[in-house]
């Protein structure tokens, strides 16, 4: 979501004829894109923003923004009064109130931030910043915001209720970005699945895909990231059936015990996931499918933490983002539940679940040797191209050929977990 708001800031101050410089020294606005999902991510934020300090007194006509998470939608007065060097603060996904400071628009800037306003830089048909002019891939918000509110998230106190986009809005912007030569659209929302319920019209992710599916140039489109309550039928077919729509499933089980589920508000159960499973893997052929985990919750035992190894290691998805539970000061997790896993512990089972799903990874992956599979090559890297299988798996191979935005058949010559190496067949086509 981060890289999708950088990108429409980028093309935001291109438009006022600002252009990317390669340090904050050379800058005469640094704009830093701020996540606080972690705490880790939060004092890495605030260490950079406290860093800015000397280049601001170096510079007293610098112009520093603040923007994303670490503001929030609901006021940044502590942020200013903490950073007195910062010019400008700016919430999640708008890039408002930095034009309006540069444009010296007070009006604007005075204006209460509401979402028709956050929404109007998404839905101007920006060209693509100069330095992604050759992007191969780009994410598209759908739904901003969230309101589920599980236990240990922060998301709906930093980027507010949910709020989804017009479906004439989303397709201007694909058949934008499409036009400026990018193959792959990735729609984004917190719960993606969720789409359009807050629309007058209820359009569903289904009837979205289908509305994009057709775009003249797009070859391929995908979305993230989903929630369990709201995967249904009608969505896995719209998969199955659309042939750009590409057969990768995140979906986030958090643990694999259902009274930690319970604690977390998640809404399931794992034998509810387990169905789940069940049926995207029955109506989606050869589908790959993502999930996230956390280790040590507040209260999560021994006991417990074992019954979300024995998932994983019974599913055998093909990726699991791991990461250690971390207290976020305004969720309800922390206010009301101890975290009472040691931090050694934590990365004890962190690295538990790692080597089982490098395992699991590896055996997924050996299946693919010998075999031929179409990759979207997006950039070269270290001297070989990168580019990725329908179902999201990361593919290397060396050649003389530009590949570069291409989708071409690929042997597979070598498998790890993480990643594999292949053989171009043919010479490929525009």
């Amino acid at each position: 979501m981060n890289v999708a708001d950088s990108r429409q800031v980028s093309s935001a101050l291109e438009q006022l004829n600002y252009q990317e410089t390669d340090s904050a020294e050379n800058a005469d606005v640094v704009v830093l894109n701020t996540c606080v999902i972690r705490q880790s991510a939060e004092d890495s934020a605030t260490g950079r923003i406290s860093s800015l300090q000397g280049l601001k007194r170096k510079n007293p006509n610098m112009v520093i923004n603040v923007m994303g998470c670490l503001v929030g939608v609901k006021g940044h007065q502590h942020l200013a009064e903490r950073f007195p060097h910062v010019d400008v603060f700016s919430p999640p996904s708008d890039p408002g109130p930095l034009i309006a400071y540069l444009t010296q628009d007070e009006s604007r800037a005075l204006e209460e931030e509401t979402t028709a306003r956050r929404f109007a830089f998404m839905d101007e048909e920006l060209p693509l910043p100069k330095n992604h002019s050759d992007q191969v891939t780009a994410y598209v918000h759908i739904v901003l915001g969230c309101s589920h509110a599980c236990t240990y998230c922060i998301v709906p106190y930093r980027r507010g209720p949910e709020r989804s986009r017009p479906v004439e809005n989303i397709a201007m912007e694909v058949k934008s970005l499409v036009k400026q030569g990018v193959k792959e659209i990735t729609l984004l929302g917190q719960i993606v699945d969720r789409y359009g319920v807050d629309l007058p019209q209820k359009p569903t992710l289904s009837s979205l895909l289908r509305e994009v599916h057709d775009t003249p140039g797009l070859e391929r489109l995908r979305f993230l990231t989903s929630h369990p309550n709201w995967m249904t039928n009608e969505l896995l077919d719209t998969v199955a059936e659309l042939p750009k729509v590409m057969p990768h499933i995140e979906v986030p089980i958090q643990s694999g015990d259902d009274e930690v589920l319970a604690n977390m508000k998640r809404g399931y159960t794992t034998d509810e996931y387990r169905e789940l499973i069940h049926r995207i893997r029955t109506r989606i052929p050869n589908v790959g499918i993502a999930n996230d985990i956390i280790v040590g919750f507040p209260g999560e035992t021994e006991e417990q933490f074992q019954h979300t190894y024995n998932i994983l290691e019974e599913l055998k998805l093909d990726v699991a983002h791991l990461a250690r539970y971390s207290g976020r000061q305004g969720t309800v997790a922390t206010r009301r539940m101890k975290d009472n896993v040691p931090e050694e512990e934590k990365w004890r089972r962190f690295r538990v679940l790692e080597e089982l799903q490098k395992g699991i990874a590896a055996e997924i992956n050996s299946r693919y040797e010998g075999k031929t599979v179409k990759v979207l090559f997006e950039n070269k890297v270290r001297g070989r191209w990168r580019g990725r299988t329908p179902n999201n798996k990361l593919v290397f191979t060396e050649t003389e050929q530009n590949l570069h935005g291409k989708v071409i058949p690929v042997t597979i010559t070598w498998t790890g977990p993480w990643s594999m190496q292949g053989k171009v067949e043919t010479r490929s086509k525009k």
